[in-house]
């Protein structure tokens, strides 16, 4: 299955946030992507130098264009440009949301919406006004999922306030001091998950927001449960800040291109490790790879290829092939359910992965583990490949 994204938002002209870090997510994962754009903006990674809102009527009439033919299984909703946008967005969806059509998800499942009230830029530039924050109150009452970062909670009145109006918030952490951050989701029970991960020191952090929503877009469209969605998601962002290309003189775009083999939903092979001899970290690196990481005795290095698969080299190892799952421990019992043979169970291992090993028919090694982005950026990644 791809699944149809529609992403209802502003364009970047510096391809960093809006449509641009949409497409670009929904295209890493997988996902068809298809676009109603609010406004034109003129910004790069300094700042936002000009908005021009779209007529309200061009953008009903992009959505109406899509779904009416491609069909639409989540929708993603970002900058709206003016309050009359809002209202017809809100009216359009709440009508398509209610309706059964042949044209939404094939699951009988609820269109899954996932608003992004975006009202700053990266930059701090504002890029909503007041009449168009009080429209989000519809969209966020037929919205899964709102995502609010610190400032616009904040303007937005709080979380307890958001939640008068929306069904879940995730209320993100990215502005917040310290050295770990967290995202709290709350419902109107109270928090019913949190995630915490150390701060990425880049300035390469454009277009987050937009990213991160349009991944959980994603992922909820895979038919994935919104507390995994957002785990999911929240892997995609931060390998992506950490691949960030260093664009711009100001807050830079992200490494969207680079996060190939690391979040995309199913097993990946991505990794392999063979025996390593005399000269084998050298040959590799004559080959072009680049090496990650090394050890100080020489037993074991690792290599990451163009295209993000990795290769391991270690004295005394079995070739290995390795392939990355989602939910592992849910993988190992669907395959001993199945008759498979698990020689070791799902294990936390000191190298920060988590790891099943067993072997095919003919006896190959095989190992299924999660790393996320500890399998390309682990805390002791050499730097520049030295």
């Amino acid at each position: 299955m791809t699944p149809r994204i529609l992403i209802i938002a502003g364009s970047d002209s510096g391809g960093g946030a809006g449509i641009q870090a949409d497409i670009k997510t929904v295209t890493m994962l997988g996902g068809h992507a298809m676009t109603a754009i609010t406004a034109i903006t003129a910004q790069n990674t300094l700042g936002v130098q000009a908005v021009h809102p779209v007529p309200a009527e061009m953008v009903i009439a992009q959505i109406e264009s899509v779904v009416s033919d491609i069909g639409v299984d989540a929708v993603k909703i970002g900058m709206l440009g003016s309050a009359a946008t809002a209202h017809a967005v809100a009216d359009y969806l709440d009508k398509l949301s209610s309706s059964p059509s042949p044209h939404l998800n094939g699951r009988g499942l609820p269109l899954p919406i996932v608003f992004d009230p975006v009202m700053v830029a990266t930059s701090g530039d504002a890029l909503a006004d007041g009449a168009t924050v009080a429209a989000f109150e519809r969209l966020m009452a037929i919205a899964t999922l709102v995502t609010p970062n610190r400032p616009e909670l904040d303007i937005l009145g709080g979380a307890e306030r958001l939640l008068s109006h929306a069904k879940v918030v995730l209320a993100k952490g990215g502005h917040d001091d310290g050295d770990s951050l967290t995202d709290a989701l709350i419902d109107r029970a109270g928090a019913r998950a949190r995630w915490s991960a150390p701060r990425i020191d880049s300035t390469s952090t454009h277009g987050t927001g937009c990213t991160l929503a349009s991944a959980i877009a994603t992922y909820l469209a895979y038919g994935y449960p919104i507390d995994r969605a957002i785990g999911e998601a929240r892997a995609f962002v931060r390998i992506a800040i950490k691949d960030a290309p260093g664009l711009g003189g100001g807050h830079g775009p992200m490494g969207h291109g680079r996060v190939r083999l690391d979040a995309r939903p199913g097993a990946r092979l991505n990794q392999v490790t063979v025996a390593m001899a005399a000269g084998s970290a050298e040959f590799y690196r004559l080959l072009g790879l680049i090496q990650i990481v090394d050890t100080a005795d020489g037993h074991y290095a690792r290599f990451e290829a163009t295209g993000g698969a990795t290769l391991s080299v270690e004295t005394g190892a079995a070739a290995t092939v390795f392939f990355e799952c989602d939910d592992l421990d849910g993988e190992v019992a669907r395959l001993q359910a199945a008759g498979i043979v698990v020689d070791q169970l799902p294990t936390d291992q000191s190298w920060l992965w988590r790891e099943a090993r067993l072997r095919d028919p003919a006896g190959n090694a095989i190992c299924l583990y999660q790393a996320g982005e500890n399998r390309r950026f682990p805390p002791w990644r050499l730097v520049d490949g030295s």
